[in-house]
């Protein structure tokens, strides 16, 4: 019996919420189970189907539909991690040496000295974006809280904006822009350059997070809220945290370094390339071969962020406090934070790799035949859908594209598929609640009630995550980027 894709989609995504709200299993183990299930009702028939439309031959693709479920989820497992593995590795290095080294806190001290202490909202809010970009949401709630804090007490007031614009920064930065991990598997997926994602992606951040200010700005006014004192964070330390000397913190151009490395060599490489695509001169293309072939090589994902990782590796290794102390203990706590993301993401590929065999795509395509527009309303629908119902972005992202990414291929596609990326991630900020995790380290760190935080928190990032559907929908159409 072949049952309908849908109907295939409908128990996978059941069993990995279900798993992850009713069973309390770990995202990890979760996803497996949904692509277990996926695999192992997918009859062989449709995987030769699925085969053949990849462009097989009619033998590999026998070959391929008689292939074992454990083979086909550890093979989609194994793709995914080629992916993404070092990327988020990587990532998680430069965020904690960034951390433990002050380049971080340099970064938003610079920022402030830039607009002023009236004007420190911008900072928290551009700060917490840029550091979003190559630095997990976590660490970057972790790192600026505190900061907000100290800020607080320097002007007496605004508390709940200065960690509200945090929230929007990091938020969209996180399910918007690469080497974070849900963009990352994101493009991979849906065969999306990752500057053109990096580039479309700091776009749409910057509309979500202008209309996540005017929300914080509203929400300031309507709740006021006064800074606390906690456990974890006596107003005491705080203040010596806010004078701190800027001596013992290391330069801003060095500081930027681990960040602006991987940016502006991935960057590089995608506008050089596109110059090389369009250009009508042989001699043109003689003149830039050998510069072109350079950057190529260094503008690889994978080179440009090892490289980045270096950087902050070298920044890290020149302010420590022991000069004589290894960085193996860095590197070890970056690196079990990183691989932890790593499986919950590679799970995710397993997952919708399988349900890309089930014809899923081709399905979808089939339904949304004649109005192709519709599939950005439909993936940020599918992204909210999963968010809201199991807590994760990240997982959201990666369902979503799972379920979407055989369309990035389509040739009669009316815009570039980042479109509808662009679609997945603003989707996946919506509803933030008591099953989201980032939920608890905001609510608990900013010293704010449940009550307080699900006022303020969940409709912050549904204002964002509607505001970026409304602007990609009008960039779809007006800027279509094929």
């Amino acid at each position: 019996m072949i049952i309908d894709p849908i109907i295939l989609l409908a128990i996978g995504i059941v069993l990995v919420v279900g798993g992850i709200i009713g069973l309390k299993l770990h995202p990890f183990l979760a996803l497996l189970l949904g692509a277990f299930a996926v695999a192992i009702l997918t009859p062989a028939s449709i995987l030769e189907q699925f085969a053949l439309s990849k462009g097989m031959d009619a033998g590999a693709a026998l070959s391929f539909s008689k292939k074992s479920v454990g083979e086909r989820i550890a093979t989609e497992f194994g793709n995914t991690c080629a992916k993404i593995g070092i990327l988020i590795a990587m990532a998680a290095i430069i965020g904690k040496c960034m951390l433990e080294s002050g380049a971080a806190e340099r970064i938003i001290r610079s920022l402030l000295k830039f607009t002023g202490v009236d004007k420190a909202p911008f900072a928290f809010l551009f700060g917490s974006f840029f550091l979003g970009i190559p630095v997990f949401f976590d660490t970057v709630i972790f790192l600026m809280i505190p900061l907000a804090k100290a800020m607080t007490l320097r002007i007496g007031k605004n508390y709940l904006l200065l960690i509200l614009c945090i929230m929007s920064g990091a938020a969209m930065a996180n399910s918007l822009v690469p080497p974070a991990p849900g963009p990352l598997f994101l493009i991979g997926e849906m065969h999306i350059p990752i500057g053109l994602m990096m580039g479309c992606g700091i776009v749409v951040g910057f509309f979500t997070v202008s209309a996540g200010y005017i929300f914080s700005v509203w929400a300031n006014k309507k709740w006021p809220i006064e800074l606390r004192d906690s456990v974890d964070a006596k107003l005491e330390d705080l203040k010596k945290i806010s004078a701190k000397e800027d001596q013992n913190l290391p330069g801003l151009g060095v500081s930027l370094l681990p960040v602006m490395i991987p940016l502006v060599l991935i960057c590089l490489d995608t506008a050089i390339s596109n110059f090389l695509k369009g250009a009508n001169s042989i001699d043109a293309v003689s003149l830039f071969n050998q510069f072109a072939a350079v950057v190529k090589f260094f503008g690889d994902k994978n080179i440009a962020i090892i490289l980045g990782g270096v950087a902050a590796l070298g920044v890290m290794a020149k302010n420590k406090k022991d000069k004589g102390q290894s960085l193996t203990p860095f590197v070890q706590t970056a690196l079990m934070s990183g691989g932890g993301i790593i499986l919950i993401t590679a799970a995710g590929g397993a997952f919708g790799g399988t349900l890309q065999q089930t014809g899923i795509s081709a399905k979808i395509a089939e339904l949304t035949a004649g109005y192709q527009m519709a599939l950005i309303p439909m993936a940020f629908f599918i992204a909210a859908v999963v968010r809201t119902a199991q807590g994760s972005a990240t997982v959201a992202l990666i369902t979503a594209s799972g379920i979407l990414s055989g369309m990035a291929g389509q040739a009669n596609l009316a815009f570039n598929p980042v479109y509808i990326g662009l679609a997945i991630g603003c989707g996946s900020k919506l509803v933030p609640w008591m099953n989201d995790a980032g939920f608890w380290i905001f609510c608990k760190l900013s010293d704010l009630s449940e009550k307080e935080a699900l006022k303020t928190i969940s409709p912050l990032l549904v204002v964002m995550g509607l505001t970026g559907l409304v602007v990609i929908l009008i960039g779809a159409k007006l800027f279509p980027l094929i």
